[in-house]
């Protein structure tokens, strides 16, 4: 039923990305949402339906970004969904929806990637973080939802794509991003900057590839 409903999906914009603060949110598009949430609570397969077409593009952004692939990133949609509605009578209504949806995306995303490439990761001396710190430039970041950094994205190892996920899309403290990978905080930060590194490097010559 959920590769039924995900084969509707329908390509996700960057309007859509962004997250509909409280300013945006009217009454009536709470208590629509609510009444949605209800049905799908109570099994209603159109409201379940209805409940894939209307979030399948934010969480299929998310997957995208820890996925290798958007083949992975659309088996992780359906796995995340699969989850989402074993799960949606535990959901309670104390705090966003749309959060609980992404953080059981992430976890799918965390759990299907696997942890053990963490493991034998080097850490970085401080006299190297130093180093590729200084050749960070935040600024970069700031495109991170287009579809060529997506793409980019893609293509980082696994430990690396994955705390750059997590530290700079969700906002993750390298102590969270720790407990959550089961790995040292030191380990974190290095994956971070090698990633941050490498993806500016692919970012300079990404212009050059298109014009070969």
């Amino acid at each position: 039923m959920v590769g039924e409903f995900f084969s509707t999906c329908r390509p996700y914009s960057k309007k859509e990305e962004e997250p509909i603060t409280n300013k945006k949110r009217t009454l009536e598009t709470v208590t629509e949402e609510q009444n949605l949430i209800a049905q799908c609570q109570a099994g209603d397969k159109v409201s379940q339906f209805a409940l894939v077409k209307k979030f399948s593009g934010m969480l299929l952004t998310v997957c995208r970004r820890y996925a290798r692939d958007d083949a992975m990133a659309q088996d992780l949609v359906q796995e995340t969904f699969i989850l989402i509605f074993s799960n949606i009578k535990k959901y309670k209504a104390t705090g966003s929806f749309e959060a609980w949806m992404r953080r059981i995306a992430i976890n799918c995303s965390l759990q299907m990637i696997g942890r053990s490439y963490f493991k034998n990761e080097m850490n970085v001396t401080e006299s190297t973080q130093s180093t590729l710190a200084s050749n960070s430039d935040p600024k970069i970041f700031a495109q991170l939802a287009t579809e060529e950094i997506i793409k980019l994205i893609q293509t980082l190892p696994d430990g690396y794509r994955t705390v750059l996920n997590l530290y700079i899309i969700e906002g993750f403290s390298h102590q969270e991003i720790a407990d959550a990978l089961d790995i040292s905080i030191n380990t974190s930060r290095s994956q971070l900057l090698r990633a941050r590194k490498r993806l500016i490097n692919m970012m300079t010559d990404f212009p050059k590839q298109l014009l070969a």
